[in-house]
């Protein structure tokens, strides 16, 4: 699943073009670059709806630092790529930065030039990284990483640290109530809290994420192994099956639930658990059920580890750009001052240092377990392939939906394999 169904779903910020710069271009094509007063450069920043929030304060930096102003252009994301698409295919655009979703990467590595002179050894000590790797395309580095995100665990601190709960669950399983580590421990956990109306757990049947980053967590590559299909593998139906398991401890019609409802039934106090995005941690209502009795801990790990997977978005500076040199001035301004994405109201980065300086604030204690999982040695991107979202949408999901309301979990991986080696030739 691409970050569209975990960051933008959960904004709550208009699509509306804001203009940074003090003399700015029009909402919709963005315009020609231009040059302002006292020797300054406009910059057409194109990004999707909701993202633009994390890139405001590196922009009013940028024109402090760097005399580059900056222009947003906002766009939904079901129309980012059909709009880039066909600017790159022109050799036209109407934008010197573009920020892409990872998956988008392999799409249009042959439209965006190389930034390799960004990524300083020092740079690269300071991403994750899965993230360097996945900026990395044909030996070039092309994209520098704005801001990521990775499920980690989030729990009812409160029914964890109950002193009869802790007292029940020691005398059930042998061992102390605490989050959990394991995928074993996560099973009893979930088994244990599923009473009196409440569930342990969710199984998002809906979205492929959480799946994918078991399948990291038993060891395996998730789906493709370079050019080969994988996915019918031992550590994938392990994982499947873990993934299955945990419908008896879940709210029933697994088949439909996605990052949203999963989300509800958290912050309605109807689950004890989740696996989601370190970003929601800051995000639950004040007047929500579990408001101020939320514990945060790093993704569980299999054999293989902790593993997760990241959901980054690249800024990308395009090969027709007039106007490369104040665009790769914006994308290093968003490196070094990567950390203002924190104080917006997605609270993203995507340096190790922007996430270590917060971690130890009140409220941000989700950033400790995020820094675990995304430094975790199973964690790594999605495979780098222009059909990913196609797998995703046609192949991954219905399988997901199907396995998790009864279906035979070999018999549906091998159906997936043929059906992914078909749409790859």
């Amino acid at each position: 699943m691409s970050t569209r169904n975990t960051i933008n779903r959960f904004a709550t910020i208009g699509g509306i073009c804001t203009a940074v710069a003090l003399a700015a271009t029009g909402c919709g094509a963005g315009g020609p670059s231009t040059t302002g007063s006292a020797g300054t450069s406009t910059v057409n920043v194109l990004v999707e709806a909701g993202g633009h929030a994390e890139l405001t304060g590196v922009a009013e930096q940028c024109k402090k630092d760097a005399g580059v102003d900056v222009n947003f252009v906002e766009l939904p994301y079901d129309g980012m790529f059909n709009r880039l698409s066909s600017e790159f295919s022109s050799g036209n655009v109407s934008f010197d930065v573009a920020a892409l979703d990872s998956v988008w990467l392999p799409s249009f590595k042959d439209a965006v030039q190389p930034i390799d002179e960004l990524f300083t050894d020092e740079a690269k000590k300071d991403i994750f990284p899965a993230l360097v790797k996945e900026a990395n395309v044909d030996g070039h580095f092309i994209g520098m990483p704005a801001w990521t995100n990775a499920e980690i665990i989030l729990y009812r601190k409160d029914l964890f640290e109950d002193a009869k709960n802790k007292a029940d669950f020691q005398a059930r399983y042998g061992y102390d109530l605490a989050a959990p580590t394991t995928w074993k421990q996560y099973q009893d956990i979930s088994e244990f809290f599923t009473r009196d109306g409440m569930y342990g757990t969710d199984v998002k049947g809906g979205v492929e994420t959480e799946w994918l980053a078991h399948v990291l967590q038993a060891g395996s590559p998730m789906v493709l192994d370079g050019d080969k299909v994988v996915i019918d593998n031992a550590a994938h139906k392990e994982a499947l099956d873990f993934y299955v398991s945990l419908a008896k401890s879940a709210p029933s019609g697994a088949a439909q639930v996605d990052w949203a409802a999963a989300q509800n039934l958290f912050n309605q106090g109807k689950t004890a658990m989740t696996r989601f995005w370190a970003h929601a941690y800051r995000q639950i209502p004040k007047d929500s059920a579990v408001a101020g009795k939320v514990g945060a801990a790093p993704m569980i790990a299999g054999s293989a580890g902790v593993g997760g997977v990241p959901g980054p978005w690249y800024l990308t500076v395009p090969k027709a750009t007039k106007n490369a040199d104040a665009a790769k001035k914006f994308v290093k301004c968003a490196y070094d001052y990567n950390d203002k994405g924190i104080e917006s109201s997605l609270g993203l980065a995507s340096r190790i240092s922007a996430f270590e300086k917060y971690q130890d604030k009140e409220g941000y204690e989700s950033f400790g377990p995020l820094i675990e999982t995304l430094n975790g040695e199973a964690t790594a991107t999605r495979p780098a392939t222009e059909k990913w979202q196609q797998i995703v949408d046609t192949v991954l999901v219905p399988m997901l939906q199907k396995a998790v309301a009864g279906g035979d979990s070999a018999t549906l991986l091998t159906d997936a394999k043929k059906q992914i080696e078909d749409l790859l030739k």
